[in-house]
């Protein structure tokens, strides 16, 4: 094959949500698959595998050249640790290619006790800047998979980083876009109680709502995203795997894309040429296709309003009825019957089959015990380091061998035969060297590579229960409000808008002049914005910050400053808060609002760490870098823009069917947000969990849900401190000012 030295060779990575997708994209030439098991990933309606299966898969996947990635790409509950050990413990003696992780405590145990298993970082950290790459690469990610709103410019950047530190990139080129930012969006948690981070979406963004003002009924919904004209930028800009979405769908729409994707790929490779015919992508279910992310061209073409398939209308419209017959709609049908057959012919012999696996057993009184092992592929010997003796009790018969070894007939081989007709009876040796000989057949037949023995669930020990009443902080993001320092105690933050870089000096400027109050970073900060924040924080020199980015939390890792881990760093459980204290030195961390009383409960926090938690709030359901405007109030402008970024300011409403409104803000300097339509208030958890958290957290922010006030900040933060104190009354007080609440949240769990 030839091929320029210029051009970078990829992995095209495929997904597959069942053994037949995972068929199709071996059969149409995928160099990788990620696919998910029945638990822990973050395609739950996907059919999935069985663990049973994974061995066959791989041997299969393998044999045709192809990698096999599992996704573990979830928030872990704390309940949940122990079946995950379990799991490990059998995965990491398979031949798997490597895991897909979201969750910091996963990384902290894969670390730790699985060294041998290769670690990616799944898009659900919405990496996004070089400092998450930094913060990553400490917890020994081999390669991320980069957000899906970055431009090719911003790819390039975090591409060369992480290729300094050994670091693969990977980046979505086909398939769904998500409205808002992944791991950011908790609109399906909210709106349903399944939960993005546990892999449970529902999909609301798809949803019909009531018809918007400029007659768009599904505003939320987005093309799908499509690099297929791409390559050549995405070639220079370094990357190392183009990974297609859809792990949901069937496997003839895997083996119609990564065949169409593969085509594209070869003629790049071999003709330095870009295809110019997508035809066949619009053959299988697409929404139409956008490249406005990668291109750094965010507009509102990139909105189509209908979530149902746009194969018959786009093909319709693009071939019309002379080309296509006089009935474009049958004979797409027909075609796609075509397409089904075609990719099923494909896969019909690709088996998942165990290796047949032989064993002969025989010996003599006073000779070794010998153990034959025989694989299509393989045939070698084991003999016992003892002699076999005449028995007294107990003897080496059929049942004591077939005790030992019948662990061999696992996923991997199928024992058809063992064989003890040489084998002279009334003999024995210490059941122990049978084990020993069991390892040691392991050893061979696994390639002399030792099996890992399994770990227990390692057992955390509860930190004491705080003896102090727990303290008030206050999260405010406007400068009207620094008036708040001086009317109380409680710890003041001010949270940095996400586009810092056109506000870099007052903010200096605001943080010099208020030594008392507490910088909070947000969850996205892009490129500049992202080395502005960076410059922020070496200029002030705070001696304390929360963030809820972690490339941020990576800086003052280096820089000494005192940290706490933000509410969406969406942590559940003690690994993850282990994770955060030992490696870089975080002295504290919300616990995330998605989970219940029992959820919480079982959290063991590490000892000289502080957990807080936030009990007033405007409940965020997503962000997002898309104008969420466009399909409801409409916008002059038909393209994002940096002015948009820093100085649009509004706000707006959605209703769905259940007529249950949604709020639309966006805040200068900051991106488009959405809200449910009320605050969140949990004051049960002060009764129900005491002595656990060290600070709660009320949100102040200018926020404008159905929430009313009947007191001003300062009387609302009263009314709080009230209630922090114990004050008789203040409970009954507080939901008297503040009306039309919700915890929702706290009362379901995940």
């Amino acid at each position: 094959m030839r091929s320029s030295p210029a051009i970078k060779k990829f992995e095209l990575m495929a997904p597959g949500g069942d053994i037949d997708s995972i068929k199709a994209a071996i059969a149409a030439g995928a160099d990788a698959v990620y696919c998910g098991l029945d638990n822990f990933n973050a395609r739950q309606r996907a059919a999935n595998i069985i663990l049973e299966d994974l061995n066959g898969i791989l041997k299969l996947a393998h044999k045709n050249n192809c990698k096999v990635f599992l996704t573990l790409n979830i928030i872990i509950l704390e309940n949940e640790i122990p079946a995950l050990i379990r799991l490990l413990n059998k995965v990491v003696n398979t031949k798997v290619d490597g895991v897909i992780v979201q969750d910091f405590g996963l990384f902290y145990l894969l670390k730790k006790y699985f060294k041998s298993l290769e670690v990616h970082a799944s898009t659900q950290l919405t990496n996004h800047n070089e400092g998450q790459i930094c913060f990553l690469n400490e917890l020994g990610i081999s390669r991320v998979n980069l957000s899906r709103e970055l431009n090719i410019r911003e790819i390039k950047a975090l591409t060369q980083v992480g290729h300094k530190k050994n670091i693969l990139t990977e980046v979505f080129v086909h398939g769904s876009f998500c409205i808002g930012f992944s791991g950011l969006c908790y609109l399906s948690s909210v709106m349903s109680g399944n939960s993005g981070n546990r892999g449970r979406c529902s999909q609301p963004c798809r949803d019909r709502y009531l018809t918007t003002a400029v007659g768009k009924e599904y505003p939320l919904n987005l093309k799908d995203n499509s690099a297929f004209f791409h390559l050549r930028k995405l070639s220079e800009a370094g990357v190392d795997s183009l990974k297609i979405e859809g792990r949901i769908k069937k496997f003839h729409y895997v083996y119609t894309v990564v065949n169409c994707w593969k085509k594209q790929i070869q003629s790049f490779y071999n003709q330095d040429r870009i295809n110019s015919d997508d035809i066949d992508l619009y053959k299988v279910f697409n929404r139409d296709f956008s490249s406005g992310y990668l291109k750094g061209d965010i507009n509102k073409n990139m909105f189509i309003d209908d979530p149902r398939d746009n194969s018959v209308k786009h093909l319709s419209e693009k071939l019309g009825n002379s080309i296509h017959g006089e009935n474009p709609k049958k004979d797409l049908y027909d075609e796609k019957i075509e397409i089904i057959t075609t990719a099923k012919d494909k896969i019909k012999d690709l088996k998942l089959e165990k290796t047949s696996l032989s064993i002969s057993i025989s010996g003599k009184l006073n000779t070794p015990l010998n153990v034959s092992i025989k694989t299509p592929n393989k045939s070698f010997l084991v003999h016992s380091k003892s002699i076999l003796i005449q028995a007294d009790q107990f003897t080496i018969d059929y049942k004591a061998i077939e005790k030992r070894f019948k662990s061999l007939n696992d996923s991997q081989y199928h024992l058809n035969d063992l064989n003890l007709k040489n084998l002279q009876s009334g003999l024995f040796i210490p059941f122990k060297e049978l084990t020993n000989i069991r390892n040691e057949v392991s050893f061979l037949l696994n390639g002399s590579k030792s099996i890992i023995a399994p770990i227990e669930t390692p057992v955390l020990k509860k930190q004491h229960n705080l003896n102090t009443r727990p303290t008030l902080s206050v999260l405010i993001s406007s400068e009207k409000d620094l008036g708040l320092l001086s009317t109380t105690s409680a710890d003041v933050y001010y949270q940095l808008p996400s586009g810092i870089k056109n506000k870099y000096s007052d903010l200096v400027d605001m943080f010099l002049k208020n030594k008392n109050l507490i910088p909070w970073f947000p969850s996205i900060l892009i490129g500049e914005d992202y080395t502005k924040a960076i410059k922020f924080l070496e200029h002030i020199q705070p001696k304390h910050i929360a963030t809820n980015n972690t490339g941020i939390a990576f800086k003052a890792y280096e820089n000494q400053i005192s940290w706490i881990a933000g509410p969406y760093l969406n942590i559940m459980n003690s690994f993850s808060l282990l994770c955060m204290k030992e490696k870089f030195n975080c002295c504290g961390s919300f616990i995330s609002n998605e989970i219940n009383k029992k959820q919480i409960k079982q959290i063991k926090s590490p000892d000289n760490f502080k957990l807080y938690y936030s009990i007033y709030h405007p409940i965020l359901l997503l962000s997002s870098r898309q104008c969420l405007f466009q399909q409801v109030t409409g916008c002059e402008k038909e393209t994002i823009d940096e002015e948009c970024l820093q100085n649009c300011k509004k706000a707006a409403s959605i209703e769905n069917l259940k007529e249950v409104s949604l709020l639309i803000d966006k805040q200068e300097g900051d991106y488009p947000c959405m809200y449910s339509h009320t605050h969140f208030l949990n004051t049960d958890i002060l009764t129900d969990l005491p002595a656990v958290f060290s600070s709660f957290f009320i949100d102040l922010k200018d926020v404008r849900t159905k929430t009313k006030l009947d007191k001003d900040k300062a009387g609302i933060i009263r009314l709080f401190e009230n209630l922090l104190k114990g004050i008789p009354g203040s409970k009954s007080k507080l939901k008297q000012n503040i009306h039309q609440t919700t915890n929702v949240q706290y009362q379901k769990g995940l």
